[in-house]
């Protein structure tokens, strides 16, 4: 499962990143997820919390919060600007299941909406990263 490896890389960074950091208990880890990554925020929290279990880490003490980022495309002919969110409903299943796996495979199937170009730029809202951790000393 996609989601599943996202959680043990978020895991594994938050857990070198505490160490790093000197902390000795880690309290708090915040995700920021991307809209085209289309990663429903519960399933890849479910995933995190259940590899901190399997990390023999006390679980209760932490607290795993996730924060979509709308996405923003911007066409570069036109400088037209949209949401991943306003395009998605004119995809196929397969198209999006696509864009889920592989974010830059929005560019084969999609066009900006006011003039058709293919040629525009993700502004925001890809990829998965950490915005912080916090923890005890």
């Amino acid at each position: 499962m996609h989601e599943w490896a996202l959680a043990e890389s978020i895991v594994d960074a938050s857990l070198k990143a505490a160490q790093k950091e000197g902390l000795k208990k880690l309290t708090e880890i915040n995700v920021g997820i991307g809209e085209l990554q289309q990663i429903k925020a519960e399933i890849i929290q479910f995933a995190i919390y259940e590899i901190l279990k399997s990390s023999k880490i006390d679980t209760d003490s932490i607290k795993v919060n996730i924060k979509t980022k709308q996405s923003i495309l911007s066409c570069r002919k036109c400088e037209h600007e949209w949401k991943y969110s306003d395009m998605k409903k004119q995809l196929s299943d397969d198209e999006s299941e696509s864009i889920h796996f592989i974010p830059e495979v929005a560019f084969v199937h999609t066009r900006c909406p006011k003039c058709g170009s293919f040629d525009f730029e993700i502004k925001s809202g890809r990829g998965v990263s950490i915005t912080s951790i916090k923890g005890e000393k």
